[in-house]
């Protein structure tokens, strides 16, 4: 390769290079699927195991039902996605995070206890955040559906 070019050709030789070969297109196909199955095997198992995610399941369909109900805008409605789908993360990370710190420290540590404790902060910061913008969002809306209907 030229030193002088910015950046490197591709590399043509993969299977030389990386000592694997590429997946054919019918693996391949296996291969995605396989992803998309334990994909939702880790959201039934955050689901069947942490009591949070049912708290915020239920807050997302209040929040969607609130949504259609007012009569939400495309922007509005999908900054509030965004907001649910950053809380979802967080929780979807706190548990692999605590999983992985009781696989990696079965017993108790400080230092595990800290990772826990932070990670369950973010999921908390997150929530917070959804709260306040979905206050401030869907509020103004909400009070005036609720005060037509009086």
């Amino acid at each position: 390769m030229d030193p002088s070019r910015a950046h490197p050709e591709p590399i043509r030789d993969h299977d030389r290079i990386t000592g694997m070969k590429l997946m054919t297109s019918p693996k391949r196909d296996q291969s995605r699927a396989a992803s998309f199955h334990h994909a939702f095997a880790g959201w039934l198992h955050v689901l069947r195991t942490q009591r949070n995610a049912w708290i915020h399941a239920t807050a997302t369909i209040i929040v969607f039902a609130i949504a259609i109900w007012v009569g939400l805008d495309r922007l509005s409605g999908a900054i509030l996605l965004i907001t649910l789908g950053l809380v979802w993360v967080s929780e979807f990370l706190n548990t692999a995070l605590e999983s992985i710190v009781d696989l990696a420290s079965p017993e108790v540590h400080p230092l595990a206890r800290v990772g826990k404790d932070v990670s369950a902060a973010a999921v908390l910061i997150s929530a917070l955040v959804a709260i306040l913008v979905g206050l401030l969002i869907l509020g103004p809306p909400l009070l005036v559906k609720i005060t037509s209907l009086l």
